[in-house]
């Protein structure tokens, strides 16, 4: 996973060499190469599509030693460009199968890949061990199963007919479960004991919706011409999931009970647009808008788009974070009291005493993951006196887990923009030569790149040592948070109009930074950070038509513990669009669901996993609404 080989002229490594290591790094032999991951070989020409590369490599060896690397057209043959050097990176070809529903409803589906070598759980024979489909015959016919591996090494072989029996084993910790055996009677036992166990939880889970829908909420008009004229003013062509994500939260709208919305969707996927109808509508409505942002540099970037989207209507829209002065943010808190303000921006600054607002209607918070625990103890007050529409990319596993559980109510956009590309992602060991080589390759085609070092202390050295190693025409800038705001803001200018080839910087760029020529992002030390953090950064390149790249760069030799692996792992094989819910179920195996659930119904989950547990917990709420045997049943509970 960690690995790239470097091919140079005059290269001292013979055809059978080079082709050896081609396999080891995912790279499959073709009669031609078409796509990336693939290689070929005829006499003592070997022709490679790298990752990353736009084209493929043609190499040239005599004996044991490199006299030609060119580029080349695969359709013509035409050579094009002839290269000293190339790095060819790792490639991951893990097959995946999708894990069906077990019953006709999240929670799961569609976001879960079932690999060989996986712990699933059959409906009817408990948890095993998944080793692949193989064709099996049966009267005279032959058809694909599912193999599953039990106690014993006893084997199941499950038709794909009923593919819907079999998901994936999912759990909040590292230790194997333990294998089921076929015939047993422990495994109905086991779902029984997690049944009943489920019924207080919810119990807890229905009473919550309850008092919601106890509370007396605003509800907004209908779409009137003025909604349509701004929705028409859209410069991009929606989306399905986009669409159906706008209807449901103006329906929750214009209920006469408060909205308690989460939006899920990708980096890029159009979020803010539903944000920004939404605001729409509570502002022809005379009510106020909030909308927090966890950085100020994502406050500032928001308040620019909705100046630009909101041009044309009467709607004044302020922006309250460090980037203002006191003076200025004293004139807006009194402008927001007065009701002078109708959209306000902002980081937690927002959520100081001193801010009242003279009739709020919604409030909208963007990675809610990234406030603190009094920010968001502050946010729950916001639930009960308006709608709350929360906007997340990897949602936090506690989040996620209320959206599957139905506790709040949950839209999700997994439809990608017109045009938009995957972004090409690897896991690498340190190399300047690599860095040199993505840096110069982006600048190539008037790009910029982000490159990420999260240390302040030492954040100046890497800028000077980047400068060493690369060309003197790389324009080279440093922004961080503990930068004076005004000097901070002119970075940040500076770079969004071009006059920044690279960016040295912290975390700050992490949520929703739109930066569109920006398509190159280089993490340095990336085994130090969160699985989510790590998708949210690679979310700040891919937002054109044209390629992106992200390296993930580790020390050499560097002693990783078994988590950072899986991290790793996970960000380098969940690259493709729309991989935010697979990340986030990834994270959720790998930190938790949070003290939400409590040690019982940590055993309850480890037991059967968490597919199984949210189809036992979603189908005992059901009875419990259709019973009605609440209050009397929790008390028997207890």
């Amino acid at each position: 996973m960690f690995k790239s080989l470097k091919l140079y002229k005059e290269a001292g490594i013979s055809l059978d060499q080079a082709c050896q290591k081609l396999v080891e790094l995912g790279y499959a032999r073709q009669e031609r190469v078409s796509e990336e991951g693939d290689f070929s070989r005829r006499g003592g020409i070997l022709d490679i599509f790298a990752f990353s590369f736009e084209l493929p490599i043609r190499i040239e060896f005599q004996d044991e030693k490199i006299l030609f690397i060119r580029t080349f057209n695969p359709v013509s043959g035409d050579y094009l460009w002839e290269h000293t050097m190339v790095i060819v990176l790792a490639f991951s070809r893990a097959q995946t199968f999708k894990s069906l529903p077990l019953y006709e409803e999240f929670p799961l589906d569609n976001f879960v890949d079932l690999k060989i070598g996986d712990y699933v759980v059959h409906n009817k024979q408990g948890v095993g061990r998944f080793l692949g489909i193989q064709k099996i015959k049966v009267k005279d016919k032959t058809s694909d199963h599912l193999v599953v591996e039990y106690d014993r090494q006893e084997k199941l072989l499950v038709p794909v007919a009923e593919m819907n029996l079999v998901h994936k084993y999912l759990a909040f910790e590292a230790k194997r479960p333990k294998l089921c055996r076929l015939g047993s009677k422990n495994w109905l036992a086991t779902k029984q004991r997690v049944q009943k166990g489920v019924q207080k939880l919810a119990w807890e889970l229905i009473s919550l919706q309850a008092m919601r829908l106890s509370l007396a909420g605003f509800s907004f008009a209908v779409d009137d011409d003025w909604q349509k004229k701004f929705d028409d003013g859209f410069i991009y062509e929606e989306t399905a999931d986009q669409i159906k994500a706008v209807e449901e939260v103006k329906r929750d709208m214009q209920k006469a009970l408060p909205m308690d919305r989460l939006l899920c969707g990708d980096v890029g996927y159009g979020k803010t647009e539903v944000a920004m109808r939404a605001s729409f509508t509570a502002v022809t409505n005379s009510k106020q808008v909030a909308i927090l942002a966890p950085t100020t540099i994502l406050a500032q970037q928001h308040y620019q788009n909705f100046l630009f989207r909101f041009q044309g209507f009467p709607v004044v829209i302020a922006c309250l974070s460090r980037f203002s002065s006191a003076s200025q943010q004293k004139k807006i808190v009194q402008r927001i009291a007065s009701g002078q303000v109708d959209i306000v921006i902002g980081t937690h600054r927002l959520l100081s005493k001193d801010v009242c607002f003279k009739d709020l209607g919604l409030v909208i918070i963007d990675e809610e993951q990234r406030f603190g625990v009094r920010a968001k103890e502050k946010m729950k007050s916001f639930r009960l006196i308006a709608d709350v529409l929360t906007l997340t990319a990897t949602p936090i596993p506690r989040t996620l887990y209320m959206g599957l559980m139905g506790a709040r109510d949950l839209s999700v956009i997994n439809t990608p923009p017109e045009n938009r590309l995957p972004i090409r992602s690897v896991v690498v060991e340190y190399d300047e030569d690599l860095i040199r080589q993505a840096v110069v390759k982006e600048a190539a085609r008037r790009g910029q790149v982000f490159f990420l070092h999260n240390r302040v202390e030492d954040i100046e050295k890497v800028k000077e040592k980047l400068a060493r190693i690369l060309p003197d025409n790389i324009r080279i800038a440093t922004g961080h948070g503990q930068m004076p705001a005004l000097f901070l803001e002119k970075v940040m200018s500076d770079f969004l109009r071009g006059k920044i080839d690279v960016l040295v910087c912290t975390m700050i760029i992490q949520s929703g930074i739109d930066i569109p020529n920006a398509n190159t992002l280089i993490v340095n030390n990336a085994h130090r950070f969160g699985l989510a953090d790590l998708h949210q950064l690679r979310g700040r390149v891919g937002r054109l038509d044209r390629p992106a790249f992200a390296y993930f760069f580790i020390p050499k030799n560097a002693a990783m513990d078994s988590q950072a692996q899986r991290r790793l792992a996970a960000i380098q094989d969940y690259s493709g669009l729309g991989s935010g819910f697979k990340i986030a179920m990834e994270d959720l195996q790998l930190r938790g669901a949070g003290n939400i659930l409590g040690d019982r119904q940590h055993g309850f989950i480890s037991a059967v996993g968490f597919d199984l547990y949210c189809r036992l917990l979603r189908e005992t709420i059901g009875n419990l609404k259709k019973t009605g045997l609440y209050k009397d049943e929790y008390e028997k509970l207890n």
